[in-house]
């Protein structure tokens, strides 16, 4: 009896799976099928998983070792497979923020959705944004989770002269940077999907840019897949009764991470400032008592700074060449009223003494800077020597700490507060430590080394007026 018994339930498992695959198939179907008004693309929110509840998905999984093809057609459907926070919220939002720890998911819910609308619809027109081009590319498009990566049908070209993906019904999502906001006026689009917002360069500019050419269909959507910065657009966003916020912490993606990872970053950043916001997505406000507050720096960011009277690089080395370690290399000039112009952020992370010298030089060539300011305090005469390995007539002057970081930089915190600093641009990462340094340094404890080579290149050219003076445009 007993074995009859468990027949007739494997039975009843089989039937089971199939009337779920069937279900699931049906409504894949009909989303591809159904429009909005006007003929507009159905709503991403109806691109939900098939299956929600644990006992369903037990069942299904079951089916599946006892029946394989069953069920064969759920494990591909991200609806099914994708946590729930990954799906396409429901309801009426015209930003779905996706905010979350590295490794959480976010790029792999952004290109599934992407993908999901784009060979749903004919004729679609997506724009993708990304911090460059070159992150557009290698992440959002080709990236592990990209969507030539996790496209299983109907997958799209890539027309790599043209910076374009183009489906087989038409659909076309092109590529575009943050760095020039300008490329974004002209097109328009039904959807958008903007990766790492809080980093993007001319990142008001560039956004504003996409909201004018969203006016394709009756329901124009924006997926933000981003880790959080307390930056004025992300804060905006999220007050915004129009926005869907959804977090996703590292934790939650364990399943497709190294064991090895995550207990490592747990223990060296769990509960921390830093921990809170690149693992579990969080967004952190500023330090109160920190020496820069993210509103005055936001106050003094320009687009252009015109002519400039000269242009130092300051570099400040990592104490050793580690996976973690970072080169602080900054790019600073001074224009004719006497204004500081924080111009780059070429700071490089492990990198070997000879990779962060070569970083120096292209810095230095490429903004055709007077002179390189380099800290000797961790290297000594071999910082010098390494730079010139690399070019023998690079001029240098160095320069030794005999002051802590913090009284270092108050000087220059004050330039700030003067009106006399401003900043061509974002750079997400070194305005992070300007706006976590207090007394006791950064919050995660490591060193400011990017926040070291602005306060080394702001003193040259303000404080101590390091340099040779010629007069360029930029």
């Amino acid at each position: 009896m007993t074995a009859i018994a468990d027949k007739h339930t494997a039975t009843r498992g089989l039937i089971e799976a199939d009337r779920l695959a069937d279900q699931l198939e049906a409504r894949r179907i009909a989303d591809g099928l159904q429009t909005g008004p006007s003929g507009a693309p159905a709503p991403p929110e109806r691109l939900q998983a098939g299956v929600t509840s644990p006992s369903e998905r037990m069942l299904s999984v079951a089916g599946m070792m006892a029946h394989p093809a069953s069920v064969r057609r759920l494990v591909g459907d991200w609806r099914y497979c994708g946590r729930m926070e990954q799906q396409a919220p429901a309801g009426d939002w015209r930003v779905w923020l996706l905010m979350g720890g590295r490794g959480s998911g976010k790029t792999r819910a952004g290109a599934e959705w992407v993908h999901a609308i784009a060979a749903a619809t004919p004729d679609l027109r997506i724009a993708l944004v990304g911090e460059t081009l070159g992150d557009a590319r290698e992440v959002m498009i080709d990236g592990v989770s990209g969507i030539c990566r996790i496209a299983r049908s109907q997958r799209p070209d890539f027309e790599a002269s043209r910076r374009r993906l183009v489906w087989p019904n038409g659909s076309v999502a092109q590529i575009f940077s943050s760095e020039d906001p300008e490329s974004l006026r002209g097109p328009q689009f039904h959807f958008a999907w903007c990766d790492e917002l809080g980093k993007w360069k001319h990142m008001q500019e560039s956004w504003d840019m996409l909201q004018f050419g969203l006016r394709l269909g009756d329901e124009p959507k924006v997926l933000v897949t981003t880790t959080p910065r307390p930056v004025p657009l992300l804060r905006a966003l999220v007050a915004d009764g129009r926005t869907a916020v959804r977090h996703v912490r590292t934790a939650d993606n364990a399943a497709n991470l190294s064991a090895g990872f995550l207990g490592q970053m747990r223990d060296r950043y769990g509960g921390t400032r830093l921990g809170r916001q690149e693992l579990d997505g969080e967004l952190i406000t500023d330090r109160e008592d920190a020496l820069w507050q993210r509103d005055r720096i936001d106050a003094l960011r320009v687009r252009n700074c015109g002519p400039l009277s000269r242009i130092v690089v300051a570099v400040d080395p990592p104490a050793a060449a580690s996976a973690h370690s970072c080169c602080g290399i900054v790019v600073a000039g001074l224009d004719a009223s006497g204004r500081a112009v924080v111009l780059a952020d070429c700071s490089v992370g492990g990198a070997s003494p000879a990779g962060w010298a070569s970083a120096v030089v292209r810095a230095y060539r490429r903004f055709d800077a007077d002179r390189v300011i380099a800290e000797i305090n961790q290297g000594g005469d071999m910082v010098a020597a390494m730079l010139r390995s690399i070019d023998e007539t690079l001029p240098i002057a160095t320069v030794r700490a005999t002051r802590g970081k913090y009284l270092r930089a108050e000087p220059v915190a004050a330039l700030y507060e003067q009106g006399r600093v401003v900043h061509a641009g974002s750079f997400a990462e070194l305005e992070d430590q300007m706006c976590d340094f207090g007394p006791d340094g950064l919050s995660s404890g490591r060193s400011p080394d990017r926040l070291d080579a602005l306060v080394w290149a702001l003193t040259a050219l303000i404080i101590d007026r390091r340099g040779e003076p010629r007069v360029r445009g930029v």
